[in-house]
């Protein structure tokens, strides 16, 4: 089960002030408590246009998955075949590899990272990792954080053909068998668009978190059913 960290000293204001873009403010820190405590008020920190400075975000819409709607194509059936997926066995490199600057649209920062690594320590962040099945070489993943019946996905990165898509498809089978109902993606991407992700309006989904931080706490499970 995930240690609570002190309570934050931030208080966020209400969800509907953002602007345009979804940006509620800047500032405060990213301790634990922070975070969670902006997660569970609809709203999560990211880097303003690649800078250090950490804005604080609701976008109208929201970017979702809806657990029952992922498209698996048949070439990503076949493609789970190819790899071996774990759970919480490289954290810190997968949100390396999701970090590197190479990438387009790169934004997670040193301090981003050791945040995030802050909370997997306390066990509120998790990574999916996929595995070459004949190396065990990391080729794709994905993490994010788990609070209740929320996943929120931060971010994932692939090095090999559907690597990425197969973490996906793992994590939804793996929130499924846990109880979790919100899987939010944040912003809708033609990528994610692809596998059946979908927005719905900023009132919609502070509804459906709070329905999902309703649900009593299920631990995140440490292996992949086969």
């Amino acid at each position: 089960m995930p240690i609570a960290p002190p309570h934050s000293e931030w208080q966020f204001p209400a969800p509907e002030i953002a602007d345009e873009n979804g940006l509620i403010g800047t500032g405060a820190d990213l301790e634990p408590g922070t975070i969670l405590t902006a997660y569970r008020a609809g709203i999560f920190p990211m880097p303003i246009d690649h800078s250090e400075t950490v804005g604080w975000w609701s976008p109208d819409p929201r970017g979702v998955l809806p657990l029952d709607g992922l498209r698996v194509s048949r070439s990503l059936r076949h493609s789970i075949e190819r790899y071996e997926v774990t759970i919480d066995t490289a954290f810190d490199d997968v949100v390396s590899a999701c970090a590197n600057p190479d990438r387009d649209g790169a934004w997670i920062t040193s301090e981003i990272h050791s945040a995030y690594s802050r909370l997997h320590a306390l066990g509120w962040t998790h990574s999916i990792e996929t595995r070459d099945r004949a190396t065990g070489e990391l080729v794709g993943g994905l993490y994010g954080i788990h609070i209740g019946g929320l996943f929120a996905g931060e971010s994932m990165f692939h090095r090999s053909t559907d690597a990425s898509k197969v973490a996906l498809v793992a994590l939804v089978t793996h929130l499924r068998e846990i109880g979790v109902a919100l899987l939010d993606v944040q912003w809708l991407t033609p990528h994610l668009a692809t596998l059946g992700a979908t927005e719905i309006p900023r009132t919609q989904y502070l509804s459906k978190l709070r329905e999902a931080l309703a649900i009593p706490v299920r631990p995140f499970l440490s292996e992949i059913s086969s």
